[in-house]
């Protein structure tokens, strides 16, 4: 996981908080939003590790 998206999520989890506290649904929508994006980076980042991985056991580049 990236620093970017656990940022997102953190954000994301204290402006959802922060909307059910307050009952803004637009706060609260809005946390479960950078939630959903703080995942999908993360999803990404993981994916690129994975592929590069694959890459370099295939080139013989492991530096394991």
């Amino acid at each position: 996981m990236t620093d970017e998206s656990a940022k997102d999520k953190i954000t994301g989890k204290a402006k959802e908080a922060m909307g059910k506290m307050t009952g803004d649904r637009r706060k609260e929508t809005e946390g479960k939003t950078d939630q959903a994006k703080g995942k999908a980076k993360g999803a990404m980042g993981d994916a690129k590790e994975h592929t590069k991985g694959i890459k370099d056991s295939l080139t013989g580049d492991d530096k394991s």
